[in-house]
C-alpha cells in the first residue's frame, strides 16, 4: 500500500528538524543552532491514529549564491515533486524574510497542498509577527511550538486529512507486487527486462538511467503480476547527481507498494555497505525479501564462487538470515527461470497464517525445552500465543512481565518458529503483551 510523502522545507534555522522529531517520534535530524546544519534531506516515518506516511526533512534555503546552498535548493525541489502534502515552516519569532519569499516562490508552481506552519509560538515576539505570513498566499496556517509539542497535534490532524485517496492500491488485490531495489548500476533495469521479456525499461551501462520508478504488468503461468523498478533518478529534464542519495525517497515508496523485494546485488562487484542499508529498508517495512546476485555470467569458477557468495552473504546480512539467495544473469537470462517461483513461495510464506492451537503447542514446547533465565527471583512465564495478522506474519504472545523477556529468548522463540513453519523469506513479528493488556 502507497504511503504518503510529506515533505518539510523552509529557510535555515526556523525548526524544521525540531518538527520533524515530534511527527516521527524520534531524534533523527541533526539539530543545531547553526542554520544550515541539515544538508541533507532526513527520512524517517510518522504514524498518527490509523495512518502511516513517510516525512523528509530538507535543508534551509537562503539566497547566498555558494554552491552549498545551490545544491540545498536542488534538495528541496526534488522533495517538493516527490511530496502529497507540502509543511512550509516559518520562524514566528522574526517574521518574514527574504528567504522566506524565495521558498514560497518555489512553492507556488507547485499543485501540491501547503500548510504554512508558524513555529516557536513560545516565543515572546511571536505575536509581533504572527498576522506578517497570511502575506505569503496560502490557504492553510497554524501556529506551532516544535520544542513545546504545542499545536503539534492539531497539525497531525490537518496532515492526515484526504489522505485515503493518497493510500488506495491502484492495482486488484490478490495481484502480486514485486520491486527490484539496489543501488545504481546494478542490473535493475536489465532485470526487469528479462523478466517481462520485452524492453520495456531503459537499460544503460550508465548508472541512473531510469527516469522513475516505473511499474510494468506481465503475465506468468496465466497470473496478473507487476514489477516496479527502482532507479528513478532523473526528473523532469533535470539530472539530480549523488545518485544513492536521490534515489532513496523512491527506493522507500516502491518497497512501500509492494508484497516482495528483490534485493539486487552485483556479482562483479561483491557485498557493499551500501546493499545492506537498502536491505534494511525492507526489513523495517516488514517485506518478503529475496537476495538476487546478478551478472553471475561473468563468474567463471561458478561452483566455488557460489558457495563463497553464500558464506559472505551470511556473514554480511546477519539481520536477515531468512532471505532465499537467487545467482542469474539479467543480460544472458542464465538461471532466470529460478526467480520467479521463488517469487510466490516467499509472497506465500509472508502470508501464512498458522492455527492457534498448533502455534500454542510449537511455543510452549519451545519454552519447556529451554526456561529463561531467572532475574532477581522472577521467570518469563509464557500463558497464551495468537497471530494477529500476515505480511509479515505477527505473534502476540501474553506473558507475566515484558520486563523479563531477553532479546536472545526473543531470538530462540522466533527461531524455534521457523523450525516448525516455512517463513523463509519473510520477517517475523513477536509481540509481547502483559497477561490482560490490551
Amino acid at each position: 500500500m502507497k504511503k504518503p510523502v510529506v515533505a518539510l522545507v523552509g529557510r535555515p534555522n526556523v525548526g524544521k528538524s525540531t518538527i520533524f522529531n515530534r511527527l516521527v517520534g524520534k531524534k533523527v535530524s541533526i539539530i543545531e543552532d547553526t542554520p544550515g546544519v541539515t544538508r541533507d534531506r532526513i527520512y524517517g516515518t510518522a504514524t498518527f491514529y490509523d495512518y502511516t506516511y513517510h516525512v523528509i526533512d530538507t535543508g534551509g534555503v537562503d539566497l547566498s549564491e555558494d554552491t552549498f546552498n545551490n545544491e540545498i535548493k536542488v534538495q528541496v525541489e526534488l522533495a517538493i515533486d516527490e511530496a502529497d502534502k507540502i509543511l512550509f515552516v516559518v520562524d514566528g519569532s522574526e517574521g518574514l524574510t527574504s528567504n522566506d519569499y524565495v521558498v514560497r516562490d518555489m512553492l507556488i508552481k507547485t499543485d501540491k497542498p501547503v500548510i504554512v506552519v508558524i513555529n516557536k509560538m513560545d516565543n515572546k515576539h511571536f505575536k509581533e509577527h504572527m498576522y506578517d505570513f497570511y502575506e505569503l498566499g496560502f490557504d492553510t496556517y497554524f501556529n506551532v511550538s516544535g520544542e513545546q509539542n504545542d499545536g503539534i497535534y492539531d497539525l497531525q490532524t490537518e496532515i492526515i486529512k484526504d489522505f485515503q485517496t493518497i493510500i488506495a492500491d491502484e492495482y486488484e488485490e490478490g495481484i502480486v507486487k514485486f520491486s527490484i531495489i539496489g543501488r545504481p548500476n546494478v542490473g535493475k533495469s536489465s532485470l526487469v527486462n528479462a523478466i517481462v521479456g520485452s524492453e520495456r525499461v531503459i537499460a544503460s551501462d550508465v548508472a541512473g538511467t531510469t527516469r522513475d520508478a516505473i511499474d510494468t504488468s506481465f503475465v506468468y503461468h496465466g497470473n496478473d503480476y507487476v514489477v516496479i523498478d527502482t532507479a528513478g533518478l532523473r526528473k523532469r529534464g533535470k539530472i539530480y547527481e549523488n545518485i544513492e542519495k536521490y534515489s532513496l525517497l523512491r527506493t522507500m515508496k516502491a518497497i512501500d507498494r509492494s508484497d516482495v523485494c528483490l534485493i539486487v546485488i552485483n556479482a562483479e562487484e561483491g557485498i557493499i555497505e551500501h546493499d545492506k542499508h537498502i536491505a534494511g529498508y525492507a526489513l523495517e517495512a516488514g517485506k518478503a525479501v529475496i537476495l538476487v546476485v546478478n551478472k553471475w555470467d561473468v563468474i567463471e569458477d561458478k561452483d566455488r564462487a557460489m558457495k563463497k557468495w553464500k558464506e559472505d552473504i551470511k556473514a554480511h546480512f546477519q539481520f536477515m538470515t531468512y532471505a532465499p539467495v537467487v545467482f542469474l544473469s539479467a543480460t544472458t537470462k542464465k538461471r532466470l527461470h529460478t526467480l520467479m517461483p521463488e517469487i510466490l513461495r516467499v509472497y506465500e510464506n509472508s502470508r501464512r497464517e498458522i492455527k492457534t492451537s498448533l502455534l500454542n503447542n510449537v511455543i510452549m514446547d519451545a519454552y519447556t525445552l529451554n526456561l529463561p533465565p531467572s532475574y532477581k527471583g522472577k521467570r518469563l512465564k509464557i500463558y497464551f500465543s495468537n497471530q494477529v495478522s500476515a505480511q509479515p506474519p505477527t505473534f502476540q504472545i501474553q506473558v507475566n512481565s515484558k520486563g523479563l523477556i531477553h532479546f536472545s529468548y526473543e531470538r530462540y522463540i522466533e527461531n524455534k518458529l521457523r523450525e516448525a513453519f516455512d517463513f523463509e523469506g519473510t520477517p517475523i513479528v513477536l509481540q509481547f503483551k502483559n497477561k490482560g493488556e490490551q
